[in-house]
């Protein structure tokens, strides 16, 4: 009996340490819903895989949300068919980026004929490779930054003048447009005495065109992923806005990124940002 005793004691306070152990663990990320209750990465894929289009809003030099960027489309692959698309590529790039896909292109050609972005390399490439090796269209996404920067100089009315070559490479005009939408309030917001009132036009515009793209070509009964800055799809407005403008009955799945100093729980400033948001710890190494 005493012989018993002990080995209840030992197996007890072998729990207890494996407890505390695995308490002690660190993490990087948290993942929560749009409430703040914490959720398991196999929940929110086993959500997302239901979905047309998933909007997955990152941090361009988040190293985490890279990571699951990929995790996520290798994950929801498994389960779909998939098209890819991606806010980091402008629309007239297309042509390269079908040539590389198709092994017409090698990784210096695309870099030369393509204008990718700085961290391209480590950021984006794995997200292209993958979709090259498993034969998975990607869709640049993003209207030419040229054509921003002119709304942003003198609003929609400078696109009019555009030939039509250059028009397809953009959301029809004329483009639908909100000033009253929760993003670009707050762009102005936070702009201050730096603001214009062409500053979330030009942001609209490319929400637009990303909206365009992923509706011209979504695949029916496939599941369209697309990698976008997060405040182009938080507070499901931005590109999600304009793809229910068009199509109200679609179903479409966002993730966000945030940061915070303590994962454990998330900011209130941060609940209702997407259905699922990756909570990042502050410490976390940038890409750039």
């Amino acid at each position: 009996m005493k012989k018993f005793l002990y080995t209840l004691l030992f197996l007890a306070a072998g729990f207890v340490a494996s407890t505390e152990s695995l308490a002690q663990q660190k993490s990087p990320y948290t993942l929560f819903d749009a409430n703040g209750k914490k959720v398991s990465y196999t929940k929110m894929i086993r959500k997302l895989k239901t979905q047309d289009i998933v909007l997955f809003g990152e941090y361009h030099n988040n190293a985490i949300a890279h990571w699951l960027q990929l995790a996520v489309t290798k994950d929801l692959h498994a389960e779909r068919q998939m098209v890819l698309g991606a806010e980091m590529f402008e629309t007239d790039n297309q042509e390269p980026l079908n040539q590389y896909l198709a092994g017409k292109l090698s990784a210096k050609g695309l870099d030369s004929n393509a204008r990718l972005w700085k961290n391209y390399p480590t950021d984006y490439a794995p997200l292209v490779n993958y979709a090259k090796a498993n034969a998975i269209p990607f869709i640049a996404t993003n209207i030419p930054r040229r054509y921003a920067a002119l709304v942003n100089k003198g609003g929609f009315t400078k696109l009019d003048s555009l030939s039509a070559v250059e028009k397809k490479w953009m959301a029809p005009l004329p483009m639908a447009y909100d000033a009253n939408l929760p993003g670009y309030v707050n762009m102005m917001k936070m702009m201050g005495v730096h603001a214009t009132e062409n500053m979330p036009k030009a942001q609209a515009s490319k929400d637009a065109t990303m909206a365009h793209f992923i509706l011209q070509n979504h695949t029916p009964g496939a599941l369209f992923l697309h990698y976008n800055g997060a405040y182009h799809s938080d507070n499901f407005d931005g590109i999600n806005w304009y793809l229910k403008q068009q199509k109200p009955n679609l179903k479409i799945g966002t993730i966000s990124t945030v940061s915070q100093a303590n994962i454990k729980s998330l900011l209130a400033e941060n609940k209702g940002k997407a259905d699922f948001i990756i909570c990042v710890d502050t410490d976390m190494t940038n890409t750039y």
